[in-house]
């Protein structure tokens, strides 16, 4: 952790107001950014590689507004291989270098009827069906109850309402992959509560919410897999719907950062 640090103040990274993780397809949101300095991962001292398909794998160290951002253009995944220890290494990270806000993105299947392949869904809340939490064994408690700032979320739809863009609410359920789910996984999914599934996320919004940062979510839902919508999609695809999906969270992103970030 420490090497990582040092690595990283040595290429001029000294705070970090805010952090973004990228989700498959997620890349994207760089664009909306001022790009300062760029980091790949394999680059930096003990610091894990992505090994999945639109994942870059680069740190980006940007400013919006006199913002700093850290952008992980890629994310580590449980059944890559890694721990809960790797997965949340970017949020222990953001939080060295003083950062108040993570905001995590991912590509997920639409559990929700009422979706579309296409929707940005703002995460609401999730379920945790993964076999290990990245606070075992350390005696920790966080409260979970608001683990997506309210406040924040609302801040979001004002913008989203604003510009024209549509999105989604609901319930993530995140767990380990890399298989996708049986017509009854997906039926009992919807049954527990959720909107949308995927493999990853819950981990670094743990590790967030233990650090005390606050945490803001957007999933690209690229496939349904309940109800008539239901149908298998390429890589490719999901990578092209989170694209379009990133432009719009994007958008509203750089409006919130520029206009109502104030912690």
């Amino acid at each position: 952790m420490q090497k990582t640090i040092d690595f990283l103040k040595q290429k001029g990274i000294s705070k970090a107001d805010i952090g973004i993780i990228t989700g498959s397809g997620w890349s994207k949101l760089e664009d909306f950014f001022e790009i300062k300095e760029r980091v790949k991962y394999s680059e930096i001292p003990d610091f894990p590689v992505s090994s999945v398909k639109g994942h870059k794998g680069e740190l980006l160290y940007a400013e919006s507004k006199n913002k700093s951002i850290l952008l992980f253009s890629g994310r580590f995944h449980y059944y890559e291989g890694y721990s809960m220890a790797e997965i949340t290494l970017p949020v222990k990270v953001l939080k060295s270098f003083d950062g108040k806000v993570l905001v995590i993105t991912n590509a997920a299947g639409g559990l929700n009827p009422s979706f579309n392949i296409g929707d940005l869904m703002l995460i609401e809340d999730h379920i945790n069906l993964f076999p290990e939490n990245p606070l075992r064994g350390k005696g920790e408690f966080p409260s979970m109850l608001d683990a997506y700032d309210e406040k924040i979320r609302k801040e979001i739809e004002e913008i989203a309402g604003k510009k024209g863009i549509k999105i989604k609410k609901g319930v993530y359920v995140g767990w380990q992959g890399p298989s996708l789910e049986t017509k009854a996984e997906y039926k009992f999914l919807r049954i527990i509560g959720g909107d949308a599934v995927g493999m990853s996320t819950i981990p670094e919004v743990i590790m967030a919410k233990s650090l005390g940062l606050k945490v803001i979510g957007f999933s690209a839902i690229t496939n349904m897999g309940i109800g008539e919508k239901r149908k298998d999609v390429s890589h490719e695809e999901v990578l092209k719907v989170a694209q379009e999906c990133a432009l719009k969270a994007g958008e509203i992103l750089k409006e919130w950062i520029e206009k109502y970030f104030s912690f």
